[in-house]
């Protein structure tokens, strides 16, 4: 105990920047990961074949491969066209993983919403997108809001693989205050902690968007 104490006040000041620093990757991560992956659910529900094809391959081949390894092969395959910093290298890495599984996540919410509603929009005289953004995208928001929630859970904390590219992550932070005071199992366990405690508040904040888009919702239809 005495020692988990030494080792929180010692790395206090360097692990909260470095879970601010991770907060930051996960939030700009995971906002470039939404947009990649809305662009491909709509492919995936495109009549294009082409974009449907590309769309395919693109979740093929993401969640067929461990994220490690596309962050270490985009990392250094862009080294080859541009240099990057580590942050965002991570970044990018991290959202294009991210991005497949967020696409089948809206790909599914949006298929779940009834036909019907889409044919009253058209008949109405709203065009495709009008629809699908004043009536269609807000459900399938509000459907997806549990799975987006998990997704962004493990965003986070698949953040702490960028520490392998020279990230100055929270993870990269515990990695190296154990090598400096050689006591691995109280550094890391106090690491965890600051995961734990990020990944709490982030799951309240879910939990509050969640009750209030549903009152707002009941407001609506009363």
């Amino acid at each position: 105990m005495i020692t988990l104490l030494e080792i929180f006040q010692t790395t206090f000041d360097e692990f909260m920047q470095a879970a601010w620093q991770t907060v930051q990757l996960t939030f700009w991560s995971l906002l470039l990961a939404t947009a990649i992956g809305l662009f491909f659910a709509f492919c995936r529900l495109s009549g294009n074949p082409v974009l449907k094809g590309m769309a395919l391959l693109y979740i093929a081949i993401i969640r067929g491969t461990p994220l490690i390894v596309q962050i270490v092969t985009l990392y250094f395959g862009l080294a080859e066209f541009v240099v990057l910093d580590s942050f965002t290298a991570g970044v990018i890495a991290l959202a294009v993983h991210a991005g497949a599984y967020i696409a089948e996540i809206f790909r599914g919410a949006i298929q779940s919403i009834e036909n019907g509603q889409m044919e009253a929009a058209r008949s109405l005289g709203m065009s495709y997108w009008l629809a699908m953004r004043r009536i269609i995208l807000p459900q399938a928001f509000r459907r997806s809001i549990p799975a987006l929630g998990n997704q962004f859970i493990i965003g986070l904390k698949d953040s702490s693989l960028v520490a392998y590219i020279g990230g100055t992550e929270l993870w990269a932070s515990g990695l190296g205050a154990a090598a400096d005071n050689f006591r691995q199992f109280p550094t890391y366990l106090v690491n965890g902690l600051y995961y734990l405690a990020l990944i709490l508040i982030f799951t309240f904040m879910l939990r509050w968007l969640e009750k209030r888009l549903n009152v707002e919702q009941r407001s609506v239809r009363a």
